[in-house]
């Protein structure tokens, strides 16, 4: 009896892999085997990039959010403090979008942080 190769089922796992592969360099586009190492790695890189991306960005938010809290005369740490006493609850980005392109509406943020700092230490 002559050996069956599924030839149908294989030449659908190579072709999905070589589309992924489309636009490496060289033989990581051509060769399966190559081919099949590449889309694994960047596969793998992929996964990790995508935390690396949120990590990156809040980084730079917080960059922001503090260059425009410092010009105001207060620290970052002290305007969050600040915005969680006054009960504010905006996210990162967005006060990074306000900083940058509406500075009055950030400055009135600022206020309210430091009026809830200054409620919160004739509190205690």
């Amino acid at each position: 009896m002559p050996r069956a190769t599924n030839a149908p089922a294989s030449r659908k796992r190579r072709k999905r892999i070589l589309k992924k592969a489309k636009g490496f360099r060289g033989s990581r586009s051509k060769l399966f085997r190559t081919a099949k190492d590449a889309v694994t790695k960047s596969q793998q890189w992929a996964y990790r990039d995508r935390k690396n991306r949120k990590r990156t960005f809040r980084r730079l938010w917080i960059a922001r959010i503090s260059a425009g809290v410092r010009a105001q005369g207060m620290s970052y740490s002290r305007f969050i403090e600040g915005m969680n006493a006054a009960g504010i609850e905006l996210d990162r980005k967005v006060l990074s979008d306000m900083a940058i392109h509406d500075v009055e509406a950030f400055n009135a943020v600022v206020a309210q942080a430091k009026a809830g700092l200054e409620k919160k230490a004739s509190a205690a």
